[in-house]
């Protein structure tokens, strides 16, 4: 089979065989936001046209593209849900290369009833083995973070943080631009950062300081990024792991990302397992496994 996740910047396709091993893989920037005139059918078979010429005729979709934005809106599916509930959920999707069907996505509350929604995660935490049969937490960093509580092979529920989308306003928007220069995203400026956000004054406060201290020349500007950085970062952990102290985390993504986290969870102390994106892969074909394609 061939597993998608299309989210709105970035296109990844894997070509998964019968033992659940990924055989190939692609991936560029055909993300549903680059897609023009939502010519999703054409840019499928064009990105994944020698995969269905040798064969493959069942292809699973997961992420935005079942978005409003996307090839066709797809109801999100409420919480509790595993594999096999997502896979009756599945919207056939009209293309005359294969079989094709989208993921819904899920639905939930957070603890105050506040409703909370994903697209794609959901396939990449329940791709993670580990999660899947004992349970536990993953966290899914990016633009927007996801926390995935999973119970029983299902997931339960989930809390989205706008981190990674913060952090771009504020750096790029704010006057915190006007004393931000590039430099590494790691080391003692961002572990200063997340330090500060164990300190009392909340998030807003924090934030000031990041201008404060280069105003007072204690903080270059070189290293303003990662400090504010590892404040941000730091302030979700803390807030996400508030009911979960030293926790196991199954942390889901890029490498450096997932290596950012994996430091702020331990200094809050937790302990961090890190998953490359790979984990939607494994998570399509156990979705794909449940489903009915005739």
């Amino acid at each position: 089979m061939i597993g998608i996740d299309w989210g709105n910047t970035s296109f990844r396709a894997f070509r998964v065989g019968r033992d659940g091993a990924i055989r190939d893989r692609r991936a560029g920037p055909k993300g549903i936001l680059n897609v023009p005139d939502g010519r999703f059918g054409d840019t499928l078979r064009e990105e994944i046209g020698p995969w269905l010429a040798a064969g493959e005729d069942r292809v699973l979709l997961c992420g935005s593209i079942g978005s409003r934005q996307g090839w066709k809106e797809t109801p999100y599916l409420p919480c509790p849900a595993g594999p096999a509930e997502l896979a009756g959920a599945l919207v056939d999707i009209g293309f005359d290369w294969a079989r094709v069907k989208l993921v819904p996505g899920l639905s939930g509350v957070d603890d105050a009833g506040v409703a909370e929604v994903m697209r794609g995660e959901e396939t990449q935490a329940l791709g993670i083995a580990p999660l899947l049969r004992d349970g536990g937490l993953a966290c899914l960093p990016g633009t927007n973070s996801k926390w995935v509580r999973v119970e029983g092979g299902r997931i339960v529920g989930f809390t989205t943080h706008m981190t990674g989308e913060a952090f771009g306003a504020l750096r790029g928007h704010t006057i915190l631009a006007r004393m931000m220069r590039d430099g590494p995203s790691d080391g003692t400026p961002f572990d200063a950062g997340i330090a500060r956000s164990a300190d009392p004054g909340g998030l807003l406060h924090h934030l000031f300081g990041v201008r404060a201290l280069a105003l007072a020349n204690r903080l270059n500007e070189s290293d303003a990024p990662a400090y504010l950085s590892g404040i941000l970062i730091g302030h979700e952990v803390r807030a996400a792991m508030a009911s979960a102290a030293a926790e196991v985390v199954q942390v889901i993504g890029a490498l450096e990302l997932t290596a950012l986290y994996a430091k702020a969870i331990t200094a809050c102390g937790g302990y961090a397992e890190r998953h490359d994106g790979e984990a939607a892969a494994r998570g399509l074909a156990l979705v794909a496994e449940h489903a009915q394609w005739n």
